[in-house]
């Protein structure tokens, strides 16, 4: 008799998954090589009334969170996206079926790969998505940082949706 491989039928579960991480992850390096290619440091580009396109770099975490620090940040930022990125692919591996759980970790995880390869190459984030109103400036973010929150929320809504159908 057969023995069907729960590893294997795990690992392929998650393919699409880990493809679409892959997108993201593309998607993201692109872009931040055509910003790095056409936009010096501080350029920007007006686009409409409240967005514009320009080179930044972030040596922090969200919202340049310990961006004037010395330069240790980069290595624990590195250390937290390694480690993000090895539960993600342990927990898509175990929930590869639930849909909207994994689409958030997909997403997280092509974000948080995209960050740590400019971690790596540069030892900072690019960031180019500038949105503002007025004088008020929301801090430049790129397309890793809008896979990461879209996922966030994605988790949220699924642990909603969870806790509802639980009840």
């Amino acid at each position: 008799m057969a023995r069907i491989s729960t590893t294997s039928s795990s690992s392929s579960g998650m393919l699409p998954w880990l493809g679409l991480a892959l997108i993201i992850l593309i998607a993201d390096q692109f872009t931040k090589v055509l910003i790095l290619g056409y936009y010096k440091l501080g350029d920007s580009t007006y686009v409409a009334p409240f967005f514009n396109i320009v080179r930044a770099h972030n040596t922090g975490a969200a919202f340049s969170f310990l961006a004037d620090a010395s330069g240790w940040q980069r290595w624990l930022f590195t250390g937290i996206a390694v480690a993000a990125t090895i539960f993600i692919l342990w927990m898509l591996r175990s929930h590869h079926a639930q849909k909207l759980f994994s689409f958030s970790l997909a997403l997280i995880l092509g974000g948080a790969v995209g960050n740590l390869v400019d971690r790596l190459l540069h030892g900072y984030v690019v960031d180019f998505l500038q949105f503002h109103w007025r004088n008020a400036y929301f801090p430049a973010f790129n397309i890793a940082d809008s896979a990461i929150c879209v996922g966030a929320a994605c988790l949220i809504i699924d642990e909603l949706f969870r806790v509802k159908k639980s009840r």
